[in-house]
């Protein structure tokens, strides 16, 4: 009977969870029983009441390993919580941004592609067109204005060298004239100066006629 009060005030008071008070109670070791004592054959009503009274005593001391058990061993709430703030940042709050901005990115591209690009096309192909008649236009009318000046060069050239022609035959022309009257002024100083000593001579011989008398 006093085995029974302690169990069943144990069984009300429960041991101290570690969670609680820091250590686990140990559990309450079975009395030995003297070997030459038959064993009373326990009736159903007290084995139904053992069972619950042990019962009661091994459920706090479960639960408290449980804890002692999650606490240490068990990662699984800090792997979930870990998993709820990943899925919070990046689905929650995100927004499904990048789905959104791939979306649109998506939808430019399209638009891009049917739209604009054969627009561009359209347009850079008439343009450049334009633009290619208008360089062949200015190419032919700059081949036009290189042969004009090729030609008033060659004009001018061929001028020049006429009138350098004409120059040198004026030259020489001239020359020859200088040389003729440089000639023909040779000759009137030779006449000249015959003619003085022809009459110097004859001075001379009057002179002395008149010496002789």
């Amino acid at each position: 009977m006093a085995s029974q009060g302690g169990r069943g005030a144990m069984s009300r008071a429960g041991p101290a969870s570690p969670g609680r008070s820091g250590a686990a109670l140990p559990l309450p070791l079975p009395l030995p029983l003297p070997l030459h004592l038959p064993l009373p054959l326990p009736l159903a009503g007290d084995r139904k009441r053992e069972a619950l009274s042990a019962g009661a005593l091994l459920q706090p001391i479960i639960k408290d390993v449980g804890e002692i058990y999650s606490r240490l061993l068990d990662h699984r709430p800090v792997i979930q919580g870990e998993i709820r703030y990943f899925v919070k940042e990046f689905e929650e709050k995100r927004g499904l941004r990048e789905l959104r901005v791939l979306e649109n990115l998506k939808s430019t591209i399209f638009e891009a592609n049917e739209n604009i690009l054969p627009k561009c096309e359209l347009s850079m192909h008439d343009n450049l067109n334009k633009v290619l008649k208008k360089l062949q236009a200015s190419n032919n009318m700059i081949h036009r204005l290189q042969e004009r000046e090729r030609e008033e060069r060659k004009l001018q050239a061929d001028k020049l060298m006429a009138d350098e022609e004409n120059r040198v035959a004026q030259w020489e022309s001239f020359m020859k004239e200088q040389q003729n009257k440089q000639a023909e002024v040779d000759e009137e100083h030779r006449k000249a100066m015959e003619r003085l000593k022809e009459q110097y001579s004859e001075m001379e011989k009057e002179l002395d006629k008149y010496i002789s008398f």
